[in-house]
């Protein structure tokens, strides 16, 4: 009896897979939208469709725990699929520019349309965040935070809501001390979700009651619970997670041994420098993000973009992480927070979403949000996209950090 043939065979690839150990040349087995083994030589198996992934890494679907994806809604939200698996990733998760005000929209518009898995961290403010950081006073104080609301839109929509965005920066707490980030706590608690949490300086601050730089993180890290997330761990803001002494602050151990985590949200802040020193001092990212976005002063506009996932972790591999930790970051530690078996792995029985990624050997000069740079010897470029059992082509719009031509119109 002749075996029933699979839906895509990926062959000949080198399978990164740190969920389950994995780092060898393998071959992988797709049917009815899930994966169906990885084994070292699956070629006797009869396939619908057949990729040969010769010289490629072959991964659990990237995923993107911070982008902004609220587009035309946010002045600075970006298209999804743009960020999501035109640039390599199956799942992205928006970072707090939906409140439970603005979810029905987010889901319609932005979830339903998109052929990337998209998830959201509610912000803890009703309306969610309009137009970047600003006017943080009106959007993000205290009467517009409503915990039963937030509990109610994520019981709502479980798998779509998995936590809610915060933020510890100066400027909220020359307004309000920590009074918002308390009542996110609350909602979380009821809600049973994590927290990510944003460092350094955003919303407007209240000059006379502006806080000492170095004195905003002890306040918050007490707030936080165990799996929470700090985002920007190796931004070059002054209040930020290193701020701007030579040493690793103390508090900084505080949190990783209180069990927060730490995400690079890499944005326009990253450091080449702070990153060095942190890394040095073993302070390690747990999961590697964009925080990709448009422009915050105008609408709608990407131009200005030079930075993306695969950019962020080529950055890291240049500084010194190896491959297959910047993999776990990008797949199975982000999972693990978004509380989700079904992504982050190659499991049998998993979703079958991967990422072929191609290892570019040659000079490239990136930079960091300060313009220092760096020279890396390698690039990481998606080469296909399956989500959910379908091959996608990504365009690679939004990897202008990597490619040497400009990005498509």
């Amino acid at each position: 009896m002749a075996q029933e043939a699979a839906d895509l065979l990926i062959r000949n690839g080198t399978v990164i897979d740190p969920a389950n150990g994995i780092e060898a040349r393998l071959d992988v087995a797709v049917d009815g939208g899930r994966i169906e083994a990885v084994a070292p030589d699956l070629s006797g198996l009869p396939a619908r469709q057949s990729i040969d992934a010769r010289g490629a890494l072959v991964c659990p679907g990237l995923i993107d725990l911070h982008v902004h994806v609220y587009e035309w809604v946010t002045n600075f939200g970006v298209n999804a699929d743009d960020a999501g698996v035109n640039a390599g990733c199956t799942t992205i998760v928006d970072q707090g520019s939906a409140g439970a005000w603005t979810f029905g929209g987010f889901k319609a518009y932005v979830i339903d349309r998109s052929r990337t898995d998209v998830r959201s961290f509610v912000s803890v403010n009703l309306a969610g965040a309009l137009k970047g950081g600003m006017r943080g006073d009106i959007l993000h104080n205290p009467r517009m935070v409503d915990i039963e609301d937030l509990v109610r839109v994520a019981a709502q929509h479980p798998r779509l809501i998995r936590g809610f965005k915060c933020h510890g920066e100066s400027g909220a707490i020359s307004h309000w001390g920590t009074e918002v980030l308390e009542a996110a706590v609350r909602a979380a608690d009821r809600a049973g979700l994590p927290l990510y949490c944003h460092t350094g300086e955003l919303f407007p601050v209240v000059e006379a009651n502006r806080p000492v730089a170095e004195q905003v993180l002890p306040r918050v890290v007490p707030v936080l619970r165990p799996g929470d997330t700090l985002a920007h761990v190796y931004s070059s803001m002054p209040d930020g997670i290193m701020g701007a002494g030579d040493a690793v602050p103390d508090i900084v151990g505080q949190a990783l041994r209180k069990g927060l985590h730490f995400d690079v949200g890499y944005g326009i802040n990253f450091s080449f420098d702070i990153a060095r020193r942190m890394m040095a001092a073993g302070v390690l990212p747990n999961t590697i993000s964009s925080d990709i976005h448009g422009d915050f002063g105008s609408y709608h506009d990407d131009s200005k973009l030079d930075y993306s996932l695969c950019g962020a972790m080529t950055r890291m591999l240049a500084l010194g992480m190896p491959l297959g930790e910047v993999i776990r970051r990008v797949t199975a530690n982000p999972a693990a927070i978004l509380r989700d078996a079904d992504i982050g792995s190659l499991s049998a029985g998993t979703l079958a979403d991967i990422t072929i990624l191609d290892r570019l050997e040659g000079d490239w000069l990136l930079r960091d949000g300060r313009g220092e740079g760096l020279l890396a010897t390698e690039r990481l470029v998606p080469r296909l996209v399956v989500r959910a059992g379908e091959v996608i082509k990504p365009s690679l719009r939004y990897l202008p950090d990597l490619l040497p031509m400009p990005r498509a119109a």
